[in-house]
């Protein structure tokens, strides 16, 4: 029987949202909203704004809205970059890093509270799925 990738693909935005959902109240404890939360999430990897746009699929009007409260919470602060003095790069502030990891620890319970449902095989074949669809080199894992 064929599986319709658009209907796998909803399913994992389904679940997904399900566990954002579950967070939301640790994530109001923690002052962030959900996409100030991914904002904060990537700003390591991406430390410019439109960089963050890109990344996550958000106007950059939006994320400048994000970016700014970010701010304003403590959670993150404009640098210059040394590298082009008339560029601003973020960078997280030790609140921000706090936050950001217990965040990311609410959801990776949450998530690992649904994945309690799937067998040990099933869980290192789905990793091993996702790395091939992101093209990541094979994954490890020692969790499993």
């Amino acid at each position: 029987m064929p599986v319709d990738g658009a209907q796998l693909w909803t399913l994992n935005q389904r679940l997904l949202a399900v566990v954002m959902d579950a967070c939301t109240e640790e994530l109001t404890e923690l002052g962030l909203e959900t996409k100030e939360f991914f904002v904060l999430a990537e700003v390591e990897a991406s430390p410019y704004p439109a960089e963050i746009a890109t990344a996550l699929l958000l106007p950059k009007a939006s994320v400048t809205v994000y970016v700014r409260n970010l701010v304003a919470k403590g959670f993150i602060r404009r640098e210059i970059d040394e590298a082009d003095l008339r560029r601003h790069r973020l960078a997280l502030t030790d609140e921000g890093r706090t936050a950001r990891d217990r965040a990311l620890a609410a959801l990776a319970a949450e998530y690992d509270r649904r994945l309690a449902r799937v067998t040990p095989q099933d869980r290192v074949e789905l990793q091993r799925i996702l790395a091939v669809m992101l093209d990541l080199p094979e994954i490890t894992s020692s969790s499993s």
